[in-house]
């Protein structure tokens, strides 16, 4: 069947595993070869050279070496791409491998180093743009500014929406239009591919720390980055010649991660969505950060952009840092850790944890948590924080 006459559930569980009636099995196979024998010396040396320059194997020569390619690996790719409507995605063995081959992808195609970054961001991106290992210029700037900011060396516009951890949105469709050409990378982890898909709005890549809900149980690490066969190819030779190919069972995890992930998703946003409204009227609360609340969506992205506003919610206490200490210790069904996106709630601090190394001056408040909502019983998970606010 045609994958594009399928809903996202029905893709969900199918995508990626075309090949297996074929190989005689039904539940996804996990080959953990870091070599392949060769067929034949040509061929194989072909097949090499191929994916070492961000192709793809050539059957007849082989997969000739696991730095360069996985068949575990290829299934979940073109899963991921299908479910973010791409020709192809590249898998990376972390998220941060995924942005920094995507930064070195742009550098290479585009012979500029000038990259402009939409704050917030997630700390380790910002913390990687901002290091300078990577030869980039970097200037940070609003959505309102990018037309202002790009000029005539950047090669890339980097963006997150929602974004890490106080869930401002970015309407994506604009900014690729000031951009002016440069390509927008965004990073979709807290959307997911169910709740928004960025490359139908323009962007050229499509990010995911794929450890949080693409795999949902806290089980891996990896990252992917869903573009069109161009970028993929850009992408792959940086992955090949750095050695940041995912790992097969991390991919084998995150495929079977996959298939739920509609329903993952669609059952933790009901949970925040109750959540945040009942967080608005605790007398502990500041503010609640949530894209449903009106004043967090000013641009109507939700329903308009979005599916939907996710499962990820912040929150400003009224007792400053030290409350914040507080409520992150005295929880207990609650787990007090860094990640997101998996089937239990975790709540961390921002500030002294994720984003630690961001600049003092763009850093999230001292008095701001942020709260991932799992799959627990959503009362339950009120006497929690209730308990722990108080």
């Amino acid at each position: 069947m045609d994958s594009h006459s399928l809903a996202l559930d029905s893709l969900a569980v199918h995508a990626g595993r075309e090949e297996l009636t074929g190989l005689g099995v039904h539940a996804l196979p996990i080959d953990l070869s870091s070599t392949s024998p060769l067929p034949d010396l040509d061929l194989g040396g072909a097949s090499y050279e191929a994916m070492a320059t961000g192709g793809h194997p050539i059957p007849e020569g082989g997969n000739v070496y696991a730095r360069l390619w996985n068949p575990t690996v290829a299934r979940f790719e073109s899963a991921l791409a299908q479910l973010e409507q791409t020709e192809e995605s590249v898998a990376f063995s972390s998220g941060m491998a995924a942005m920094t081959a995507a930064i070195l992808a742009a550098k290479a195609e585009s012979g500029g180093s000038h990259v402009v970054a939409v704050r917030p961001l997630y700390g380790g991106t910002d913390h990687l743009l901002a290091s300078g290992l990577l030869g980039v210029e970097v200037t940070y700037c609003t959505p309102g500014e990018i037309a202002a900011t790009v000029r005539d060396t950047t090669c890339l516009v980097v963006l997150e929406t929602p974004a890490n951890p106080t869930l401002e949105l970015v309407d994506i469709r604009a900014a690729v239009d000031a951009a002016a050409g440069r390509p927008v990378l965004v990073d979709n982890t807290f959307a997911t591919p169910v709740l928004q898909n960025p490359s139908t709005l323009g962007a050229a890549l499509v990010l995911h720390s794929a450890t949080k809900y693409l795999g949902g149980h806290g089980d891996t690490v990896g990252g992917v980055v869903a573009a069109n066969a161009d970028w993929a190819a850009a992408l792959r030779r940086v992955r090949a010649i750095t050695g940041a190919l995912m790992h097969p069972l991390g991919a084998y995890l995150l495929h079977r991660g996959l298939a739920t992930l509609p329903l993952r998703v669609r059952a933790q946003q009901a949970s925040a969505q109750k959540t945040a409204e009942w967080l608005s009227t605790h007398p502990a609360v500041r503010r609640v950060f949530y894209p449903m609340i009106e004043e967090c969506d000013p641009l109507g992205l939700v329903g308009r952009q979005m599916r939907g506003p996710g499962a990820m919610l912040a929150i400003q206490l009224t007792g400053g840092y030290d409350h914040a200490v507080r409520v992150t210790n005295g929880v207990r069904l609650f787990t007090h850790a860094v990640s997101l996106g998996g089937v239990d709630s975790l709540i961390q601090h921002p500030a002294a944890l994720t984003h630690r190394p961001v600049a003092p001056d763009a850093r999230p408040a001292a008095d701001i948590v942020r709260l991932s909502i799992g799959l627990e019983d959503v009362a339950d998970l009120q006497q929690d924080l209730d308990r722990a606010l108080s």
